[in-house]
């Protein structure tokens, strides 16, 4: 035992740690009518070329999915029900530009790897520092520079505190003006699915 283990070295793992100088990060505090407005506004004036976007739960990703799709936005929505096949399609599509915008839950987005995303909307806010840390880290990637644009509404405002304690920084915050509401078209129609509840062919 001494001849192979006489040369102990300690090892020490930790949670994702936030690039500052590389992830340009603002929070908004819109009400909840205008969250959709304010991040469609959003993309009308970013323009990004490769978006996620962070929502807390699976109905909740349909629902921003078809506001986007009514207003004219290429977006597309990845649940953990997606099957394997029309995810890897998905992923494909968004890598290579078919798709600009692409819509997750945590759950959905974990262990995704996708180079250039340069914006990262959190339509909620998540509950934890940590997840909040992971949702941001999907852009500025390989040197690049990213932006992470968080929405504290009326339901999700009060975890800021943890946030903020968790990445030992102040979140910066810019007002929801009149210029960054959009004017909305109702939503497109839900996805028809199969009767056997597997969704599109």
């Amino acid at each position: 035992a001494f001849e192979h283990m006489n040369h102990p070295q300690h090892v020490q793992s930790q949670a994702e740690q936030i690039t500052a100088d590389r992830v340009e990060q603002v929070l908004y505090h819109p009400a909840n009518e205008e969250k959709i407005p304010l991040l469609i506004g959003l993309i009308r004036k970013l323009q990004p070329t490769r978006a996620l976007v962070f929502v807390n739960t699976r109905r909740g990703t349909e629902w921003v999915g078809r506001n986007l799709r009514g207003n004219g936005i290429n977006a597309a929505v990845l649940s953990g029900e997606v099957p394997q096949k029309k995810r890897q399609r998905l992923l494909s599509d968004f890598q290579e530009g078919r798709i600009s915008v692409l819509i997750a839950t945590d759950v959905a987005a974990r262990g995704l790897h996708i180079p250039q995303v340069t914006h990262v909307f959190n339509f909620d806010l998540p509950q934890s520092g940590e997840d909040y840390v992971h949702r941001i880290g999907r852009t500025a990637r390989a040197g690049e520079s990213g932006h992470a644009l968080s929405f504290a509404c009326e339901d999700t405002a009060f975890y800021v505190p943890e946030i903020e304690a968790y990445i030992d920084a102040k979140l910066p915050t810019e007002p929801v003006g009149a210029d960054l509401l959009a004017d909305t078209a109702p939503p497109a129609p839900p996805e028809r699915r199969r009767q056997d509840g597997k969704g599109p062919g």
